[in-house]
């Protein structure tokens, strides 16, 4: 279940999450990563959020676009012209939110073959969680699970 008021809440906590994953304790943060991870998950169904693909786009890469193309039996450069458009980074992402691969009902129509970004997506189990400050902080304001893990984090730290 949703944590009611969790978006206010981690609005209202930026700066703190900040200071956590800049001054934390870094290897303390990492072992605890993958346990506060699932526990994240236990609590939190992507299928009742789907923030992610409403307002974000990943990164679709040369495989991701090969895969989904042959998925969908059409052609990469179809793929591409239809739905994706090149970001200031020179990366392919989609034209339009939300994601044109979102249902209504918050599943994805290429779910068994979404681009890596969608599966590791909100990185709340990688280094990147600490290593990427900026990307986390904004996924905090995004994806409830990120925002219970940094939340866990900052009593792990006793904050």
């Amino acid at each position: 279940m949703i944590p009611e008021g969790w978006e206010k809440e981690s609005k209202e906590h930026q700066k703190v999450y900040k200071r956590l994953l800049e001054k934390g304790d870094k290897n303390k943060m990492l072992k605890a990563l993958p346990v506060l991870h699932e526990e994240a998950f236990e609590k939190i169904n992507c299928l009742d959020c789907a923030n992610c693909c409403r307002n974000y786009s990943p990164r679709f890469k040369q495989p991701d676009i090969k895969r989904i193309a042959k998925h969908l039996k059409i052609k990469e450069g179809d793929l591409v012209s239809q739905n994706l458009v090149l970001d200031k980074e020179g990366d392919y992402v989609v034209k339009h939110s939300p994601c044109p691969f979102l249902n209504t009902d918050n599943t994805c129509n290429i779910y068994d073959v979404r681009p890596s970004d969608c599966r590791r997506y909100p990185y709340t189990d990688e280094d990147v969680l600490i290593k990427r400050v900026a990307l986390t902080l904004k996924n905090s304001t995004v994806c409830p699970a990120t925002f219970l893990v940094l939340e866990q984090l900052l009593k792990l730290e006793g904050k």
